[in-house]
């Protein structure tokens, strides 16, 4: 069983930056962050293959945000800058043990079996 824990969430004004942290129990191959504001499906923010550092963003964070795994194969950031009201969301980390999860074309949540609790990201205009 892989447990992930987030860190790093908050509230900020419009413009500003957080890091969002993750730390898995064991070693991943595909580590993903996905987002849900209410009232709107989860969303697929940012997906690294770990390694390979193969990355994916959605188009809506891209040039602002920054998929990044750290020294040990298990822990995940997400840098965030330029903030905007509309990046206001639950944000998840989810993980697989396979590097195939990370092949597909866009991150589906149904992807991932592992998950984290979520940490809260509210921007302020």
């Amino acid at each position: 069983q892989v447990q992930l824990v987030e860190s790093g969430g908050g509230s900020v004004q419009a413009g500003g930056s957080l890091r969002l942290s993750c730390a898995a129990s064991v070693s991943t191959s595909c580590m993903a962050w996905f987002r849900q504001a209410p009232g709107k499906e989860r969303e697929g923010v940012a997906r690294i293959k770990l390694g390979g550092f193969t990355t994916y963003y959605a188009d809506s964070v891209k040039s602002r945000f920054t998929v990044s795994q750290g020294n040990a194969k298990n822990t995940l950031y997400l840098q965030m800058n330029s903030l905007k009201p509309e990046d206001t969301a639950m944000y998840y980390c989810a993980a697989d043990l396979y590097y195939s999860t990370c092949y597909s074309a866009l991150p589906r949540a149904t992807d991932f079996p592992y998950w984290g609790q979520g940490t809260q990201v509210t921007i302020s205009s």
